[in-house]
């Protein structure tokens, strides 16, 4: 009976130390939500690159998983919750209308760790995080302001709210501040993707006198107009240099891979808390513009050169005053600049965009 007894014991414990260890080694589970498809270029492809990053820095240590194509409706909340029912330990949201599902969702489950992109509101185990993508706009606004032969220039936007807007804003501010007479028209399309929505946007602004093309959505249709009509634009999220290589003078990217690996160091060693809002740009590496075209002329080069540097130093604000809205009413006084707050949550056009912002 005695050694019956023993015999038991020390198969338990060797069961519970082989639990233990088990447990010790899992992988921490990461998942993913995209609003579009991941394909080989735009928004959902870059984060995608970001994923990919994380499984090689970490290797076995992780598991990560994706959803593409989710809506940003019910759909959204229904997605994240299912993934965080499935013991994912950390989960990023990355679009905007993903802001209410996550935080909705993120209360049902306090022990996961959301992360979600683009927004402005944050929790105890929400994260919120964005790119400063409006320096790398501003710095598209230096080229096309110096490149444009008509001082018209367009802008495809997705859908009219602050991190659109603010782009739209810093690309104008870009432009006219190496030509005071540029001026941007904006078509908006209500979608992050649509080749056909785009493409229609596209034609439309250059009918209206562009001839260089800049958007805030997610397929290449804008570069392929560009190259098709002998005109200029910009790729956006990702290089798109392959499907206009005389059109795009350069592309807006950004390496989220810099972001996600510190963030999931942040959670292996135990540093990472909720109720942060993180803002990267160029200096952190997070924001990169692609090289330039050979067809931007030396001194275009330069100047683009020097007010890029002059942004990673800090000394070069693209929402510095003196600006006005776009009705002449002055918004920022010379000396002060937009805060970060108002940056976020920004509405209005700056002088030099033409239309309304849409209700």
């Amino acid at each position: 009976m005695q050694h019956r007894f023993w015999s038991t014991l020390a198969a338990t414990a060797l069961i519970g130390l082989t639990t233990l260890c088990a447990a010790a080694s899992a992988p921490l589970k990461v998942a993913f939500v995209y609003v579009g498809p991941i394909s080989d270029g735009g928004w959902s492809y870059q984060h995608n690159l970001g994923r990919l990053a994380l499984e090689k820095q970490f290797g076995d240590r992780i598991q990560t998983t994706y959803v593409e194509s989710v809506p940003e409706t019910a759909d959204a909340e229904r997605v994240i919750r299912q993934l965080a029912a499935k013991d994912y330990a950390v989960i990023f949201t990355t679009s905007f209308g993903y802001m209410e599902p996550t935080l909705k969702v993120a209360k049902l489950f306090p022990k996961v760790r959301f992360e979600h992109a683009t927004g402005f509101k944050s929790a105890a185990n929400v994260v919120s995080y964005q790119a400063r993508f409006y320096e790398g706009a501003y710095l598209l606004g230096v080229l096309a302001g110096r490149m444009s032969k008509t001082n018209t220039l367009g802008y495809i936007g997705s859908f009219p709210i602050p991190e659109v807007i603010r782009n739209i804003d810093a690309f104008t501010l870009g432009a006219r501040s190496v030509n005071p007479k540029i001026h941007t028209k904006v078509v908006w399309v209500d979608t992050w993707y649509d080749p056909g929505k785009e493409r229609q946007g596209a034609e439309a602004l250059i009918a209206q006198g562009a001839d260089v093309l800049c958007q805030n959505t997610d397929s290449p249709a804008a570069v392929q107009v560009a190259e098709e009509k002998g005109i200029y634009a910009f790729g956006w999220d990702s290089d798109m240099a392959k499907y206009g290589a005389h059109a795009q003078l350069t592309a807006n990217t950004e390496n989220w891979g810099v972001y996600y690996i510190q963030e999931i160091n942040k959670v292996f060693d135990g540093s990472w808390s909720g109720n942060r809002q993180e803002r990267l740009g160029i200096k952190d590496g997070v924001v990169v513009l692609t090289p330039l075209n050979p067809a931007v002329p030396a001194d275009v080069a330069r100047q683009y050169e020097s007010k890029k540097q002059a942004i990673i130093a800090g000394t070069l604000l693209p929402f510095a005053g003196p600006i006005k809205d776009n009705s002449g009413v002055p918004k920022v006084a010379a000396g002060s600049s937009v805060s970060m707050d108002d940056l976020m949550a920004i509405t209005w056009y700056v002088e030099g965009v033409d239309g309304t912002v849409p209700k």
